[in-house]
């Protein structure tokens, strides 16, 4: 029985859960989820979890945020002054933003606080500094 190594190009279908049991994504009812095994483009902890695995072989794994999408960085949290927003934006708490970061890169924030000075922006991933439960099923290796 073939396992799935570094270097396979992979398939898997999972489901992504919180703690708490909320699912924040899933590949169910969408087409399975295809990667190379070890490229680094996958949380490491998913990554690690594939390897191994043949196809069928079903696995509920629990990614601790370090191997997911690493802790909350207090670094990430901007203050813009109020001077510097765009007239056209009227920032509330909650509110989703996109940056351009210094490579040009988008960079989505979340707008955390707003008073007559300033608003403060988290650059933080919204999945930083929890651990994930991913079940994972192998589709295919190629």
């Amino acid at each position: 029985m073939m396992q799935a190594k570094k270097g396979d190009a992979v398939q898997v279908h999972y489901t992504g859960k919180l703690e708490d049991g909320s699912v924040f994504d899933s590949s169910v009812n969408r087409q399975p989820l295809g990667f190379t095994l070890g490229d680094g483009n996958m949380i490491k902890g998913f990554d690690e979890a594939v390897h191994g695995m043949a196809i069928g072989d079903k696995k509920t794994v629990t990614i601790p945020a370090a191997e997911a999408y690493g802790e909350r960085r207090d670094d990430m949290m901007i203050d813009v002054p109020r001077a510097q927003v765009p007239a056209n934006i009227n920032p509330e708490v909650g509110m989703q933003l996109t940056l351009q970061g210094g490579n040009g890169q988008p960079m989505p924030v979340v707008v955390t606080f707003v008073d007559e000075e300033k608003i403060t922006l988290d650059a933080n991933h919204q999945l930083a500094g929890k651990d994930l439960i991913f079940e994972i099923e192998l589709v295919t290796i190629a």
